[in-house]
């Protein structure tokens, strides 16, 4: 693993992305590749900072704190996954070419600037709203992604975007709702068991 080269990543396209797409889309990557040499090394830095903020606050709510880390995790791990194969089956619909690996490329690396502002997860309340700022401008880094990546014509993008980041909202909630019960429904059933 070359932190070096995942911070300059970091850097490029957060800040000067017009030039940082056209040199994604021209490298050769793998699912794989894309997952462990990036998303799940970025998709980690607001799960650590929710435990970091636990530790703060107490052992109450260190056990909420891991249990929400982990799922939000896997949950973010399993979108990105999913809202990839959307973006390539949607390709054609906007004129665009279909081609996973690069689909994965505009979904993973438009996540950037939300993951890296989920270390502000550290500070209670100010933390969501530094990471919702942080997700808004990654769907302008998407959207600027779309064409280089997809090739579909730019005037396309805005409509492709939308499509995309209801379809990402949706996923999200679905999946949060389900993970979330189950890890917290059961904590309580146990919880519940110990106290008969």
């Amino acid at each position: 693993m070359d932190f070096g080269k995942l911070i300059e990543r970091v850097k490029n396209i957060c800040l000067s992305p017009q030039t940082e797409w056209p040199k994604i889309a021209d490298e050769q990557a793998t699912t794989g590749s894309i997952f462990t040499g990036y998303v799940m090394i970025l998709a980690a830095i607001p799960a650590l900072a929710t435990i970091i903020s636990s530790l703060v606050m107490g052992r109450m709510g260190l056990m909420f704190g891991v249990g929400a880390a982990v799922v939000s995790y896997v949950i973010g791990l399993v979108v990105i996954f999913v809202v990839s194969l959307i973006v390539n089956a949607l390709a054609p619909t906007f004129d665009g070419t279909k081609n996973p690996v690069n689909a994965l490329k505009v979904v993973a690396y438009s996540m950037t600037p939300g993951w890296v502002a989920g270390v502000f997860n550290v500070i209670p309340f100010l933390g969501w709203i530094v990471a919702l700022l942080g997700a808004i401008y990654g769907i302008y880094l998407f959207y600027l992604g779309l064409s280089p990546l997809m090739k579909n014509p730019q005037d396309k993008s805005i409509g492709y975007t939308a499509l995309v980041i209801v379809s990402y909202i949706v996923l999200f909630m679905i999946l949060s709702f389900i993970f979330m019960g189950l890890l917290f429904g059961g904590a309580m059933m146990g919880g519940a068991a110990l106290m008969k």
